[in-house]
Order: C-alpha cells, then structure tokens, then sequence
C-alpha cells in the first residue's frame, strides 16, 4: 500500500487537535470540513486528512503533509484559514489550537 508521502522523502508533516466548545461539536465539524476541499488546491499541498476522537467526540485532529514550511506558512495565511482563525473564540475550548510540525526520522 502506498501513501501520499511515499514519493516524497522529507515531507514536513504536522498534527494539530483541538477540542470543541461545549455544544458547538457540530458547528466546528462543519467548518473543518470547509477547510478540506480549499487546502488540496494549494500549492505545497500533500495531504490534509481530519480525524475526530471515536472516544471522545469534539476531540479533532488534522494530519497533514506539506512539501515545505513555506507551503505550510503559505496554508496558514490563506483567506479560508483566516476566516476559520477568527472564529476559534467562539468555536474551540480554552486550550485553542495545538499545532505540532514535525519531520519523518
């Protein structure tokens, strides 16, 4: 089997979760699934691939592959990121948004 990082053998890589606020789960389920389809257009682009918790519902988590840290920081100040940064007040508990870069060893 192979994956989206098969072909590329320094993807920089990150994992972000968050948690939702409580009651508003659906509200940010929706808007993470806004974020997908945008982010496979753009430049640098690998994968983008959203998880929730099968334990914990409200519990998120992005895997994603870029091809650098330009393409992720390029990602990360695009408009449909913006608008979903703005609404992290209303839609993620006080933990916010954990966002870790990582590189394959």
């Amino acid at each position: 089997m192979t994956t989206p990082t098969d072909s590329r053998p320094d993807p920089l890589t990150v994992v972000a979760f968050m948690r939702a606020r409580p009651g508003r789960e659906d509200e940010l389920r929706s808007a993470f699934e806004a974020l997908v389809e945008p982010t496979t257009q753009e430049a640098g682009y690998v994968n983008y691939d959203l998880h929730e918790s099968t334990s914990d519902p409200g519990l998120f988590y992005f895997y994603e592959n870029w091809e650098s840290g330009d393409a992720l920081d390029a990602h990360l100040d695009a408009p449909h990121l913006r608008q979903f940064v703005a609404r992290i007040p209303e839609l993620l508990d006080d933990d916010g948004l954990n966002i870790q870069r990582l590189r394959r060893i």
